[in-house]
């Protein structure tokens, strides 16, 4: 009697676990929403993809050769003002001594990068523009890690910050908004083929499109993220511990 009695409970169990598993594989499923994890696009990926804004993307380009007409030249003529050096992190004391100098001779900005982690910002707020950009680090025997970069879109202290390395790999990382909240960006895949030995110069051309932030490295696209709760910042170079010239900069706004 009692094996009868564990039978039929088994079977019951079995029976209603088995309604519960057909009703639930048979109701529409609504799926939560996947967080947004600085949308990574590969070169590929973004060769493949138009721009929110419906501007096409090309593989390969130069920019300021192609398209000569409605650039601003950023380059100061006399003085360093309305740039601002910033601390990296926001908040630390500022060095006294400033390692940015006008070359004026050789028409580059100099940063001697002795005086610690920080950065040059432009003062104007932009959205959507192309920014071409040429560097050269002065090579030094036995020293290695060279180290800098240009941001775009930073907030106005650098708390959201979107940054171009510039150094022996090329790559966009950074710290964005998802959801209103700082969070660290993925870096795209370090590209070291595009770039020109250290002590040479190399040209960097980042466009500000919409929600996308893209690199073109020496003409070669090389990565592209996505940024779609920050349209609007500020742009700027980076001090990082070694000695970098900059020069032949220039700004489009797009429509």
């Amino acid at each position: 009697m009692e094996t009868r009695l564990r039978i039929r409970r088994s079977t019951l169990i079995l029976l209603a676990a088995l309604a519960v598993w057909t009703w639930f594989h048979t109701m529409p499923q609504t799926m939560p929403a996947a967080p947004f994890n600085g949308h990574l696009l590969t070169p590929g990926q973004v060769s493949a993809a138009n721009p929110a804004s419906g501007r096409g993307m090309t593989q390969a380009s130069d920019f300021l050769a192609s398209e000569p007409t409605g650039w601003v030249d950023l380059m100061p003529k006399d003085s360093l003002q309305g740039w601002t050096r910033m601390t990296v992190p926001p908040g630390k004391v500022l060095d006294p001594v400033n390692q940015w100098k006008l070359d004026k001779e050789n028409g580059t900005i100099l940063c001697e990068g002795n005086h610690g982690h920080e950065w040059l910002r432009y003062d104007h707020e932009l959205a959507d523009f192309l920014l071409h950009v040429e560097w050269r680090f002065e090579k030094r025997e036995g020293l290695k890690g060279y180290n800098s970069g240009v941001f775009v879109r930073n907030d106005r202290e650098g708390r959201v910050w979107h940054q171009a390395q510039v150094g022996a790999q090329a790559y966009i990382f950074g710290q964005t908004l998802i959801h209103g909240e700082l969070s660290p960006m993925i870096k795209t895949p370090p590209h070291a083929d595009s770039l020109h030995p250290i002590g040479e110069w190399n040209t960097y051309e980042i466009r500000c499109d919409g929600p996308k932030i893209t690199l073109w490295v020496n003409g070669d696209l090389t990565g592209e993220f996505a940024v779609p709760e920050v349209s609007t910042g500020y742009w700027g170079l980076e001090a990082e511990g070694y000695r970098i010239e900059f020069r032949n900069i220039k700004l489009k706004a797009l429509p």
